[in-house]
C-alpha cells in the first residue's frame, strides 16, 4: 500500500430529493454541495438515486404478466427526468465539484442515450470537475428490475484519491460477497455505500463491511416524506397509502475497526462532517487483510470482470 494523505474531511448529505424533478434535484444537489464546501469538505457524498429520487412504493402498474398504461405513464415521467451521462446535467454536477474543490459522489437514475434503458448509477467527480467514475448497479433489487436494468459495463470502477482507492457499491450490492471482494482486491480504503435502507439492521451490515474490508464505509441514505411525491402521479392511491415519513435516513460513517465515527442520523435532513484518519486503515490491516495474507490465494482463485 502506498503512502496515503493523513486525513480526509468528509461531508455526508442526508437530504430529500425533489422526486420526479430532475432540474430541481440538480439545483438542490449543487446548493448542498456548496454548503458542504463551506465546511471545508474534501469528499462530499450523496445517497443513491438523489436525481430524480427513489420512487419508493410505486409499482408503475406492473404485476406478473400484466401492466397498466397508467403505470407506463408514470415510468415515462421518471425516465424523462433521468439523466444521460455525459450531458449538460452532469456538467453542472462537475462544475459544483470544481467550485467546491472536492470529490463529489452522487447517485442518479441514468438513461442510456442509445437504448433508453435506465440504470441505477453512482457518479464520482474529481475536484477538477472531471467525471472519474460511473458505476451502474449490478442487479436491481426485487421490483426495481421493472425500472432499472442490470449493469452492462463499468462494474467495479476505482478512483485513485489522495486517501487511497475509493469505490462504491449501491444499496443491496453490498449484500453480494463477491462484489465486495472485487472492491477489496483493488485495495479500497474508502467504500462508498449510497443506499435507501432505513432499517436498523443495515447498520450491522455496514459495520461488518468496514471490519471485513478494513476500510472506511460511508453509509449515505436519503430522508424523504410522502409529501415529497408529486400530487399528480397516476399511482396516487399507492402514494397515499405510504407512511408520513417514507425513508428515515440512518446515514453513518464506520471506521475500519467497526466503530461509528459519525451518525447514524435519523428522521431529518442534515449535512454532517467527520475527519477520516487514514492511518487507521493501514494499522487495521496488521492482523487481517482480506485481499492480502488472509486471502490465501494458494487455496482460493478469484476473478471479477472490470470491463
Amino acid at each position: 500500500m502506498r503512502n496515503l494523505a493523513g486525513t480526509c474531511k468528509l461531508a455526508v448529505i442526508q437530504a430529500a430529493p425533489p422526486l420526479f424533478n430532475r432540474d430541481a434535484a440538480i439545483d438542490k444537489a449543487v446548493a448542498l454541495t456548496a454548503q458542504a464546501a463551506k465546511q471545508e469538505a474534501e469528499l462530499i457524498v450523496f445517497p443513491e438515486l438523489f436525481i430524480p429520487g427513489y420512487p419508493y412504493g410505486l409499482t408503475f402498474g406492473f404485476s406478473v404478466g400484466r401492466r397498466k398504461e397508467s403505470g407506463r405513464r408514470d415510468w415515462l415521467r421518471y425516465a424523462e427526468t433521468s439523466i444521460m451521462v455525459p450531458s449538460p446535467h452532469t456538467d453542472r454536477l462537475g462544475a459544483a465539484a470544481q467550485a467546491a474543490h472536492a470529490y463529489l459522489s452522487i447517485g442518479i437514475s441514468e438513461r442510456d442515450a442509445i437504448s433508453g434503458t435506465l440504470y441505477n448509477t453512482n457518479l464520482v467527480f474529481a475536484p477538477t470537475g472531471k467525471l472519474v467514475s460511473v458505476h451502474r448497479k449490478l442487479k436491481p433489487t426485487g421490483a426495481e428490475r421493472v425500472v432499472w436494468g442490470d449493469a452492462d459495463r463499468g462494474y467495479f470502477p476505482i478512483v485513485d484519491t489522495p486517501w487511497g482507492p475509493m469505490g462504491s457499491l449501491i444499496c443491496w450490492e453490498s449484500y453480494m460477497p463477491l462484489a465486495r471482494m472485487a472492491l477489496y482486491n483493488q485495495g479500497v480504503t474508502i467504500y462508498l455505500a449510497p443506499n435507501t435502507n432505513d432499517n436498523p439492521e443495515w447498520q450491522a451490515t455496514v459495520e461488518h463491511i468496514a471490519i471485513e474490508g478494513r476500510c472506511y464505509v460511508v453509509n449515505a441514505n436519503q430522508y424523504f416524506e410522502r409529501a415529497d411525491y408529486p400530487t399528480d402521479l397516476e399511482e396516487a392511491t399507492t402514494v397515499n397509502s405510504l407512511p408520513d415519513v417514507v425513508c428515515r435516513g440512518g446515514s453513518s460513517v464506520i471506521s475500519p475497526t467497526g466503530e461509528a465515527v459519525a451518525g447514524p442520523v435519523w428522521d431529518h435532513e442534515e449535512i454532517f462532517t467527520t475527519t477520516l484518519q487514514l492511518d487507521t486503515v493501514v494499522a487495521s490491516r496488521m492482523e487481517f487483510d482480506v485481499s492480502g495474507h488472509y486471502a490465501r490465494p494458494d487455496i482460493f482463485d478469484f476473478h471479477a470482470s472490470t470491463k
